[in-house]
């Protein structure tokens, strides 16, 4: 049986992340959007695109209904809205988590056996709306985050050291944000510590354009945001589950004692699997890197803080 995903928000992200599910010839696409004929414009520019492509995969897009959600076996969530000028943390908070919420309570009532891999901004924050939410249990509600900032990571590393980006593998651990935590010493060119080939200074460097990459492109953009690697990054993980690849992949997860943390979506190593989250990996963290990680759980903290404030 052919495999189906739905994704919520037809914007550059969700619009991207349906095309390379279809080109990558892992499952039928359902794209739901409140604005009307945005998601069926964008499911039938896809579709047109096919016979070039060479897939055979249905995306198709549907305005205000979830009907055709049902028996999907991921939900993306791209929902939300982008902070405006003027708009305080807390108000793109209660706009954002008013959204989550509405969009989960609907697709766990049409998707109940569905796995939700979030995007939507403030991340980790937003994960915990759909946790409860949705009631499901924590293996099934996903945070993408630490994909993407290990990939911007393994990016910059190739660029300086001017290597194929397919010798990087690179960890970036904790909340999706300034605070997040790249881990020089766990990040590797074939096989070596990159820390054997850079110097302190420059790997000092690389880590703060890697937190503040998304930052960066929204400053060149000025009107919008990144969505060619977080829709590479939501993929990954889509091909992950569907296919049953048991891959390890940093992702936003609620920890329940893993690393000392409770009750947070945190971004750590997980086996993604047909289950969801199959497994949570422990590694080993020098004192530096479990107080940054740490540091980094408090920023997260903060927010969920504020939601409950705002509830």
């Amino acid at each position: 049986m052919r495999k189906k995903v739905a994704v919520i928000g037809a914007g550059n992200v969700g619009a991207n992340t349906a095309m390379r599910i279809a080109e990558k010839n892992l499952a039928d696409v359902v794209l739901v959007d409140v604005l009307e004929g945005m998601p069926e414009g964008k499911a039938l520019d896809l579709t047109e695109a096919a016979p070039i492509e060479g897939h055979d995969f249905r995306i198709t897009g549907f305005s205000n209904d979830y009907g055709h959600v049902e028996g999907s076996d991921i939900v993306v969530i791209t929902a939300g809205v982008a902070r405006k000028p003027g708009m305080s943390r807390d108000d793109l908070l209660s706009t954002n988590m008013g959204i989550m919420n509405s969009v989960v309570k609907e697709v766990s009532a049409i998707a109940p056996d569905s796995i939700l891999i979030i995007v939507s901004n403030p991340l980790d924050a937003m994960c915990h709306v759909a946790l409860d939410t949705s009631g499901f249990s924590r293996n099934r509600v996903i945070g993408m985050a630490g994909v993407l900032d290990s990939a911007r990571f393994s990016a910059f590393i190739a660029e300086e050291l001017q290597v194929s980006v397919e010798n990087i593998q690179s960890f970036v651990l904790g909340g999706h944000g300034d605070s997040m935590v790249p881990l020089p010493r766990y990040s590797t060119v074939a096989g070596i510590p990159v820390t054997e080939l850079l110097p302190e200074e420059r790997i000092n460097d690389i880590i703060r354009r890697t937190r503040f990459g998304g930052a960066e492109i929204v400053g060149l953009l000025k009107t919008g945001s990144a969505y060619y690697a977080p829709s590479s990054a939501v993929t990954e993980m889509v091909r992950a589950i569907l296919q049953d690849k048991k891959k390890i992949l940093p992702c936003s997860v609620c920890l329940d004692g893993e690393y000392g943390i409770n009750d947070l979506f945190i971004g750590v190593p997980v086996k993604l699997g047909e289950k969801g989250v199959e497994k949570i990996i422990e590694i080993d963290l020098a004192k530096e890197e479990k107080e940054a990680l740490d540091r980094s759980a408090d920023a997260v903290k903060s927010l969920v803080m504020a939601i409950k404030r705002l509830a």
